[in-house]
């Protein structure tokens, strides 16, 4: 039944008579039907942390905008929601709050269900996914062993941050001043074996494939591509003095190889630990490197320590003997593990060099022939080279040639194409997270579990005091019997890194309850690729890089049939306050419930999508929701206070008043129109609303809208324009609106209003008259003025007859619609 309206606006009946109606008819409920358009619309799924924050709110409100518009468009539109179920935070409140992890989310989830629901969004909840949920995570277990099976994945020895108490690897933020955050203890780097995927066997594929991603931000695509990192260059090796030993490095800039005054070798490089065997002041500098968090993002700004290791390798072209140093700017998992060191045309290896009083060398010079003082700065630029010999004079290129050809006849060097990407690590030494499905056989070796015995479950009746992962200590757990040979093995208790789960929860949710397979090939086929995917910058690379490569590999095992998942990618931006991001620890956080109890849905939905465009920082201001508040109230009280009656709209019998009214309400409906789909830019959508609101308001001041037809019939266009219109954004009010104004059928399953052009003819027009140049006036002029009517209102202005007084018209320029220029002295 309709709610009853009344003069004042009250969201808590309004918006719980809306989402009974939705929930009561399954409107959101979808299903692939072949022939109807369809549009999949998804923003990232959240961690279930216990409660929505500002954050979540901004995101998700912008993907129920886009969908429920995309609905009205007359699109077939999913829109699922899930969870990102696994991961280090419900490890740590199991330690806080003594449950267990499994009990902690799954409460978190149903709490957060509810948030999500209050909101009003557009979800069909029989596609809800949790990714602890052994339905999910058996299917990333069987396409592990599917790889596995083709040789994209494998083992090996890697680095990690060890907590020798917790005996635990540690991510890189749970390693606070070179100690472990619960521990306490010194944190050393250990290598241990990991499992990892072959992305770089993919790495030209993915890169090459962002171009086809028009509908990605520029911003996330050059992003993407410096993390792939494609290069060409030369490897090359230097001869170890006094052995058979050779040292191989690589290089993009083959031309000042002539600069080479030492080379930098990592802690962990075969040759530097060689040295260190007979050096105890260097062996102590190393196990201080082993100590150090260094990823590779934070290269650039960590302090620039080395030691020199009393090798030395022979140049390659002058037979010069060049110092090695260890140095704490190389990695290990990098390339080879060794750089040749450049400082005259290197800013790393100039800073260095500076440090440790090494040579610097001037071999590139501007190929301007401007003059470069080499030691008050390195010249980074390419150029002509310099100090070089034979190869003096060559630009770039030709010494790029000319040294290929050298090294390749002397078969020390050749040309390579080198990624920055590296295979990604998927082992965790944590318990929540999905179980690596392999079995380690004394006899056979590494053993996929068979498709028979998925899932692996994940034990969850455990006891969790932090000191490790309970799975590796759980025998129960560990032995089992080899598939091979059925000799005595063990479970492998390493769990998967979470981005697994998250690679592929898009594709999933195409086919949620299927359980017959991974995928299901009509449901996926239909409703892929993603049509519109949001989220936060922050995951322009991991997230969505691996799972634009997980795609690729579901592709080619035949379970999807496109090369990319999404097609349109929105990156919305923060929410702040004070001008930072919420934070607990900041104390600047608003609560989303709050604001709902106080305002209402609608009003935060509003303020979210009118603060801001969605790809911007939104400051979050108290007076900006009572604004948004106080506009609602508005809308409803002069929609609810209107008598919607059945009648025709007689265009030829419009006055004029009537048909402003009507030109401003489909220059609205053509501006929103074109807002919402090609722009994205919702702030200005409502800004237009609020102008036809404000037209509005005039036209019903001046006139009685009762008495006419045509009064009548004007304004129920332009009130249903606006309902229609903030739809998407205020879903609650803007259904009992509907149904107000006299439609049977909700707003959810109406038409977006079309733009009537013969109502976009203006007929009246602001004319500039200008004096000389000058601005004297603007006058409202009928549209279609003649320029003898133009020329004969700008002479009756007051204003501009001041203004020619004791002058002489000379000339007048008309440009009709526009401006009358008086020329006069």
């Amino acid at each position: 039944m309709p709610i009853q309206i009344s003069d004042d606006y009250h969201h808590q009946p309004i918006e719980q008579a809306a989402q009974e109606y939705w929930r009561a008819k399954q409107s959101f409920k979808v299903r692939a039907q072949p022939g109807k358009p369809k549009f999949y619309c998804l923003s990232m799924f959240p961690y279930p942390s216990g409660r929505l924050h500002m954050g979540h709110v901004r995101n998700y409100t912008i993907g129920d905008v886009i969908a429920r518009f995309q609905r009205m468009r007359g699109k077939n539109v999913l829109q699922p929601m899930g969870w990102d179920a696994f991961g280090l935070p419900a490890e740590n409140a199991a330690l806080k709050n003594q449950v267990p992890p499994a009990q902690w989310t799954y409460e978190n989830i149903a709490y957060m269900r509810g948030q999500l629901q209050q909101l009003g969004y557009a979800y069909d909840w029989d596609r809800e996914i949790a990714t602890c949920h052994p339905d999910y995570y058996r299917w990333e277990q069987w396409f592990f062993t599917r790889l596995f099976q083709k040789g994209l994945v494998y083992k090996k020895e890697a680095e990690v941050n060890w907590d020798p108490v917790d005996q635990t690897g540690l991510a890189n933020e749970q390693v606070i001043a070179g100690r472990g955050w619960r521990s306490g203890a010194l944190v050393e780097r250990r290598k241990i074996p990991q499992w990892f995927i072959k992305i770089t066997a993919y790495a030209e594929e993915l890169l090459a494939a962002l171009d086809q991603l028009d509908g990605w931000p520029e911003r996330v695509r050059v992003m993407q591509q410096n993390w792939i990192g494609r290069s060409e260059g030369l490897e090359f090796s230097f001869e170890v003095a006094g052995s058979d030993e050779r040292l191989t490095v690589y290089t993009t800039r083959p031309d000042t190889v002539m600069g080479v005054t030492y080379c930098a070798i990592a802690a962990q490089h075969p040759l530097a630990l060689k040295a260190a065997a007979s050096n105890a002041t260097l062996a102590a500098f190393i196990k201080k490197q082993d100590n150090l968090k260094v990823a590779e993002a934070d290269l650039a700004t960590v302090e620039k320590e080395g030691m020199d290791c009393g090798i030395r390798v022979i140049h390659p072209l002058t037979g010069a003997a060049v110092p090695v140093w260890v140095a704490s700017f190389v990695l290990m998992s990098y390339g080879s593990g060794a750089v040749m060191s450049v400082p005259g045309h290197d800013q790393r290896d100039f800073e260095f060099a500076h440090k440790y009083g090494l040579p610097i060398k001037q071999v590139i010079a501007p190929a301007d022939g401007s003059a470069h003082d080499i030691n008050a700065a390195p010249y980074v630029e390419k150029g002509r080279l310099v100090n070089s010999g034979a190869y003096d004079g060559l630009d770039f290129d030709a010494a790029f040639d000319a040294l290929q050809t050298e090294f390749e006849n002397r078969r020390i060097g050749s040309k390579q194409v080198n990624f920055r990407l590296r295979d990604w690590g998927v082992s965790r030494q944590r318990y929540w997270g999905a179980p690596i499905p392999i079995i380690n056989c004394p006899a056979c070796g590494a053993v996929a579990v068979p498709e028979s015995d998925l899932p692996v479950l994940l034990p969850t009746d455990i006891e969790f005091d932090g000191s490790g992962s309970p799975i590796k200590k759980m025998r129960s757990f560990i032995d089992c019997a080899c598939p091979h040979c059925g000799g005595a093995a063990e479970r492998e208790t390493d769990t998967f890194d979470t981005f697994m789960e998250s690679s592929w929860y898009y594709a999933r949710f195409a086919c949620a309850r299927h359980s017959d397979g991974m995928l299901n090939k009509d449901d996926v086929d239909y409703w892929l690729d993603v049509d519109q995917y949001i989220g936060g910058i922050e995951h322009a690379i991991l997230h969505l890089l691996y799972a634009r490569f997980f795609h690729k590999l579901l592709r080619d095992e035949g379970l999807v049939q496109s090369d990319e998942p999404f097609k349109r990618l929105l990156t919305q931006g923060m929410v702040l306050k004070d001008g930072a991001k919420m934070s607990k620890s900041l104390g600047n956080t608003v609560d989303p419930e709050s604001m709902i109890a106080q305002y209402g849905a609608d009003t935060v939905r509003l303020y979210m999508m009118f603060t801001s465009p969605p790809d911007q920082s939104l400051e979050w201001s108290d007076s900006g929701v009572d604004g948004a508040y106080r506009f609602l109230k508005r809308l409803w009280k002069v929609i609810g206070g209107f008598k919607a009656t059945p009648v025709m709209l007689d265009t030829a019998a419009l006055n004029a008043a009537q048909k402003e009214l009507r030109l401003k309400t489909h220059t609205t409906i053509r501006k929103v129109s074109d807002d919402y789909e090609r722009r994205q830019v919702f702030n200005t959508a409502i800004a237009a609303v609020m102008e036809l609101y404000n037209e509005l308001s005039k036209f019903l001041s001046a006139q009685d809208c009762q008495d006419g037809a045509q009064n009548q019939a004007v304004v129920q266009e332009a009130m249903q324009a606006m309902v229609l219109l903030l739809g998407p954004i205020v879903p609650h009010a803007c259904h009992v609106l509907w149904q107000h104004l006299g439609h049977d059928a909700a707003l959810i399953d109406a038409a977006w209003p079309e733009v009537d052009e013969s109502a976009l003819v203006q007929h009246k027009v602001n004319v500039a008259v200008q004096v000389n140049g000058k601005l004297r006036a603007v006058l409202e002029l009928s549209a279609d003025a003649t320029h003898e009517a133009l020329q004969a209102a700008a002479h009756a202005d007051v204003t501009v007859q001041k203004f020619l007084e004791g002058l002489t018209v000379r000339k007048v320029i008309v440009v009709p619609g526009k401006l009358v220029n008086i020329v006069a002295n």
